[in-house]
């Protein structure tokens, strides 16, 4: 199994099956995510070099535009998407197996996390887990501390207020805010 193929299997959504060799391929990613990580947590970095080392990460050449506040958290990598001018403060955790697109113009705050994967809900499998895309559409806000869960649809310019557990999809042009998160606002 390869990058591409994972990719593959994971935007289909099929299950993913602890006793199978999709896990061997999850935790070879995994490593070299971490080992890509370390480079860029482990010491400062320029903007640019910070850009070529999220390149690596993410197995495209990030635009230009990218900006990181280190440190970041990802557990697989090649399965991010970043759009033109966006920012990404520190301490965020990014599980992005199921897919993570982030829109042109998004800035996802202090120490959010992204997850795309849910475990199975019976004891006997739930170690085997099911993969879903999280697609943040152009120029979101996210809040520091916000949670995104998998599956969910952030429409564009909306905002996710700090602390919000997001799962569901919410609407462009909104403002989603409490556990579990909620509209409070149209903009």
């Amino acid at each position: 199994m390869d990058y591409k193929e994972y990719n593959m299997l994971t935007a289909a959504g099929a299950p993913l099956r602890s006793d199978s060799e999709v896990q061997l391929f999850m935790n070879y990613a995994a490593d070299e995510a971490q080992k890509v990580t370390a480079k860029i947590n482990g010491s400062y970095h320029t903007q640019e070099e910070l850009r070529a080392l999220v390149s690596e990460l993410v197995g495209y050449k990030v635009p230009e535009t990218f900006r990181l506040f280190p440190p970041i958290y990802s557990d697989y990598g090649k399965n991010i998407t970043l759009g033109e001018n966006v920012f990404i403060n520190s301490g965020c955790c990014f599980q992005d197996q199921g897919g993570i697109v982030i829109g042109d113009g998004c800035l996802i705050g202090h120490q959010v996390v992204i997850a795309t994967l849910n475990h199975d809900p019976s004891p006997e499998t739930r170690a085997s887990m099911t993969p879903k895309k999280v697609t943040l559409g152009k120029n979101v806000w996210v809040g520091s501390h916000a949670t995104i869960l998998p599956g969910v649809n952030v429409g564009d310019g909306s905002i996710i207020a700090a602390g919000a557990v997001v799962t569901k999809d919410v609407p462009p042009g909104c403002v989603a805010a409490g556990v579990p998160a909620h509209v409070i606002k149209r903009l």
